[in-house]
């Protein structure tokens, strides 16, 4: 079985979106609550997202909150 670095804590690590870690050790992101005026599943901001690593994920997270402010 292969061994993955640790995340910091996983509850409340972003604030507002739940993270968990796949079996395969890949880190998922979920918005908590639907970004507002959200309704487009074609493009961002996608409320679910995946990343290698920690860091890769929250700046994932962070784009797709950028991403939302522009849409409004």
């Amino acid at each position: 079985m292969t061994k993955h670095a640790s995340p910091p804590a996983l509850e409340g690590a972003i604030p507002g979106w739940r993270v968990i870690r796949s079996d395969a050790g890949r880190l998922w992101a979920s918005r908590e609550t639907p970004f507002p005026g959200e309704g487009e599943w074609d493009g961002p901001p996608y409320r679910t997202v995946d990343a290698d690593t920690f860091e890769q994920l929250r700046a994932e997270v962070e784009r797709q909150e950028a991403a939302a402010e522009t849409a409004r």
